[in-house]
């Protein structure tokens, strides 16, 4: 007898729904499209010959263990790395406060599995990170939108969410994706702040910090919630989840990120870990730390901020000439991503049908609110095209939508 599988499926599976943007990479994987779709770090980047050189060196030295299983928690010799490069933020945190894991994303289902009831309420930006709402939707949470401005997330709104006794509130303070804002100190100093005085937690997604390539450097929520509280030596039991990547900063298909937290949730997330994969990629870890010490990853980096750096630049004074002046962008100050909002009315899911025709791609902006706003919005990165790529595919999108403005 055959099954009907719709009766046996779990009822957490009836909001899981596929990665839109996943899709409209398949869409824009023809090789005559321009797609500024995906959040893609330009592979020219990526150190190759470095990697290379990490793989026969850990070959050669670790041998089988380096192919064998490992400690959950992660390489000692990685997790002691990035412990002492998170010193650089003012906050002293020691190794066992360090939990890697495989992508962001794998953190991010973490925090679901560990802090999400059916129901609870979450607070996000408006927009936010598709990926966080596709992870925690499994779990049945619910969405508080704060508006967002230039500056990030808006603390005159945070306050009035806050009250309805959310069970976090997710951000992402730097060049935040999809929109490319940047939390201001004061703002992130406020955060803290409000957090505390309703017990809220924190959970930072920060991908993108080490890529400013203007303005000054501001300290992360997770450093600034240290200082609040005091907390100066190697013991931080504050209130923030805090979550990075390698993924932009070396490779994406290494699958390596990590979270910062404290004992307690780095406990609660060691256990949650050996049930859904054991440990991180052994010889991942090994070849990254290879690659990546000795002061190599800063000289790396410096390289990708130029790059982006310069692909920003082209992408902003095209969309200078070529864009309606209806049409209002974020001038993001790092990252990959910038934000445009086009008139009240228009619809970007069905201006993408166009500009797929047009051989050009973007994300529409409804892809990134959990209630289905932003409808005439969209997310284009700068990261992945070539400058020459850039002006091409600007040009035709603002044709297109100088089209349909004036058309109105």
């Amino acid at each position: 007898m055959q099954p009907s599988w719709e009766k046996h499926y779990a009822e957490r599976t009836q909001k899981v729904t596929g990665s839109i943007i996943r899709e409209l990479l398949k869409l824009t994987q023809q090789p005559d499209i321009i797609s500024f779709a995906g959040g893609l770090p330009a592979p020219e980047v990526f150190p190759l010959q470095k990697f290379q050189e990490a793989c026969n060196t850990i070959l050669g030295s670790q041998g089988p263990q380096s192919l064998q299983y490992s400690t959950t928690e992660g390489h000692p010799p990685f997790r002691k790395m990035i412990a002492e490069d998170t010193a650089r933020e003012g906050i002293k945190i020691p190794p066992d406060l360090v939990q890697i894991t495989s992508g962001s994303q794998q953190a991010l289902d973490f925090v679901g599995r560990m802090l999400i009831n059916r129901g609870d309420k979450i607070v996000v930006e408006s927009p936010t990170y598709l990926g966080a709402l596709q992870a925690w939707a499994v779990y049945g949470a619910q969405y508080l939108t704060v508006p967002m401005d230039e500056h990030g997330m808006r603390m005159d709104k945070l306050e009035e969410a806050l009250k309805a006794n959310p069970k976090f509130i997710y951000v992402l303070p730097n060049f935040q994706n999809p929109s490319g804002a940047t939390l201001t100190l004061e703002r992130r100093q406020e955060l803290v702040e409000l957090a505390d005085k309703y017990g809220i937690p924190i959970v930072e997604d920060d991908p993108y910090s080490r890529l400013r390539f203007e303005g000054e450097h501001i300290p992360s929520v997770l450093a600034l919630d240290a200082r609040y509280r005091n907390q100066t030596e190697d013991n931080y039991n504050g209130n923030v989840i805090y979550m990075s990547t390698f993924s932009k900063l070396l490779a994406p298909g290494l699958r390596l990120a990590w979270v910062i937290a404290p004992k307690e949730i780095i406990q609660k997330l060691i256990f949650i870990k050996q049930a859904a994969d054991l440990h991180t990629s052994t010889f991942n870890q090994m070849v990254a730390y290879e690659a990546a010490r000795d002061g190599y990853l800063d000289k790396h980096i410096e390289i990708i901020r130029t790059t982006y750096h310069e692909r920003r630049d082209v992408m902003l004074e095209t969309m200078d000439e070529v864009f309606p002046t209806e049409v209002k962008y974020t001038r993001p100050e790092g990252g990959m991503f910038l934000w445009a909002s086009l008139p009240e009315g228009m619809d970007t899911t069905e201006i993408f049908k166009k500009a797929v025709e047009q051989k050009v791609a973007f994300v529409p902006g409804t892809a990134f609110s959990p209630d289905g706003g932003e409808k005439n919005s969209m997310r284009i990165n700068f990261s992945f095209c070539g400058p020459d790529d850039i002006r091409e595919g600007i040009t035709r999108l603002g044709t297109l939508l100088k089209e349909l403005v004036y058309s109105k």
